[in-house]
């Protein structure tokens, strides 16, 4: 997978830096630029003669650079072939072990988690967030509904979006998960019913069901949401809350219209449930064309839940509700009883971001777009028997498998693993089980990352479409996220 960057281009990532002196300010922005991702890892640079040609620097202003990236750990100078990107510690020093399966191979692509690296730019908001911490370092540090300014810059965002909102009516939460489980603490009761989405997001499920919530499946499918099915679960149900990811769904990557989001909220208004609507991926569109409305704005009794972990960096922990005025004490009063507020440091950098958040997720969404196109030609061409609908946005492939073979996709993900690529098999996202024939495939790694892990799916796929009987009952850990 090593690969090389040319001088101009990386000059062109470098941009403007502190000169005083030259090469620290240039090893620094060659640190950010590797730690954010936007210079891949086992990458060669340029030579140090071609990139002071192209910086109008000294050899020395380079050569200097370069020593002070490799003293850092994030290059390594190989005798006789150049100096290559890395990370301190290796790979998989970005990686938790709780996420990541282990195979023991050091060149594992997982992509059973559906998260990106850093945006660009999120290390320069953290070295402005530190700048402005002492400020808050005369009070107590807690902050339960959130730091003013984070409320104020959230609540323009749905300003921008033409649903009225005011910072009180934001809540802060360490992401949507937390989010969700804020709501599920405040709204549901025991033996509550609720209805989800299925296939769906497997950890939301999990949230409802320990706040002792009774699931219960609304069926989706490649082509989206059933409204007929809908109306008729409610009806019978009378659930307390619907759980709704109305934009680029996880894991189909469906996006609902406005038409369909005014008739789902009439159907739940008239049932007396409330929509909790998860906007995780809202940012994410891929395409250049117009959003739907929110869906809080077809139903003003609607809990909207959302965070910058997809959009900016999943080790941003920072999340919000936006709630109606009503719900307000009720969801401080669950969220006291969890803790005290999130970190200080964190809010202060999702501010900046999302002050600035044009420039951020502009550059963050043309990533994903160019990476979504070389995974979805990746799979055409490797792959032909997949189907999957290029989704307009969010971070995957809803894949399904030709149903003929014995081998699903369970057996899939195990064999995979073992070949060095983890991804999620259908039944992970299934409520009531089945959907074996469906795999979920993120487009969140590096391109070359990508095309690595088709070939891998290709190989395993065809090693258990051949010889299936000789694994059956295997099974890979399955972690989603």
């Amino acid at each position: 997978m090593t690969g090389s960057i040319a001088a101009t281009r990386l000059a062109a990532l470098v941009g403007e830096f502190d000169r005083s002196p030259a090469y620290a300010g240039l090893a620094q922005r060659l640190r950010l630029l590797i730690a954010g991702g936007r210079v891949d890892l086992d990458l060669r640079l340029p030579s140090e003669r071609d990139l002071c040609r192209a910086l109008d620097l000294s050899r020395t202003t380079v050569t200097r650079a370069y020593a002070a990236l490799v003293d850092g750990g994030f290059a390594v100078a190989r005798q006789g072939s150049g100096t290559f990107t890395r990370l301190p510690g290796g790979r998989r020093q970005a990686f938790d072990r709780s996420l990541t399966p282990h195979t023991g191979s050091e060149d594992l692509i997982d992509l059973s988690c559906a998260a990106s690296a850093a945006s660009p730019g999120l290390a320069a908001a953290y070295t402005e967030a530190v700048a402005d911490l002492p400020l808050y370092l005369g009070g107590t540090g807690y902050f339960p509904t959130g730091l003013p300014a984070l409320q104020q810059a959230i609540a323009e965002t749905f300003d921008e979006r033409g649903l009225p909102t005011t910072p009180d009516q934001i809540l802060v939460v360490p992401g949507a998960l937390s989010a969700l489980m804020v709501v599920a603490s405040g709204l549901v009761r025991p033996r509550d019913r609720a209805l989800v989405e299925s296939p769906g997001y497997p950890n939301g499920h999990a949230a409802l069901r320990r706040a002792g919530a009774r699931r219960i499946a609304v069926p989706m499918d490649v082509d989206g949401w059933d409204l007929d099915a809908v109306g008729r679960i409610v009806r019978d149900a009378r659930p307390s809350l619907a759980y709704v990811i109305a934009d680029f769904q996880n894991p189909t990557g469906n996006l609902m219209g406005d038409p369909q989001r005014a008739e789902y909220a009439d159907l739940l208004r008239r049932a007396g449930t409330v929509p909790v609507v998860d906007e995780s991926h809202q940012a994410l569109r891929l395409d250049g064309r117009p959003m739907p409305r929110p869906f809080a704005s077809f139903a003003p009794e609607a809990v909207t839940i959302g965070s910058v972990s997809k959009s900016m960096w999943g080790g941003l922990r920072v999340g919000w509700i936006r709630c109606p005025a009503v719900l307000t004490d009720r969801l401080v009063s669950a969220r006291i009883s969890m803790d005290l507020g999130s970190a200080v440091l964190e809010q202060l950098v999702a501010a900046r971001l999302l002050r600035d958040r044009a420039g951020h997720w502009g550059a963050h969404r043309e990533r994903l777009r160019r990476q979504r196109d070389v995974l979805a030609a990746a799979v055409t061409e490797r792959l032909p028997g997949w189907r999957f609908r290029l989704p307009r946005g969010g971070l995957s492939l809803w894949c399904e498998l030709p149903g003929h073979h014995r081998a699903g996709a369970l057996d899939l993900a195990a064999e995979a693993e073992q070949r060095g690529v983890a991804v999620s098999p259908g039944p992970a996202f299934s409520l009531d089980g089945g959907l074996d024939t469906f795999v979920r495939v993120p487009f969140t790694r590096p391109e070359d990352e990508l095309r690595l892990a088709v070939d891998r799916l290709a190989d395993a796929w065809e090693a258990v479409t051949t010889a299936p009987a000789a694994r059956a009952g295997r099974r890979s850990r399955v972690m989603v996220a």
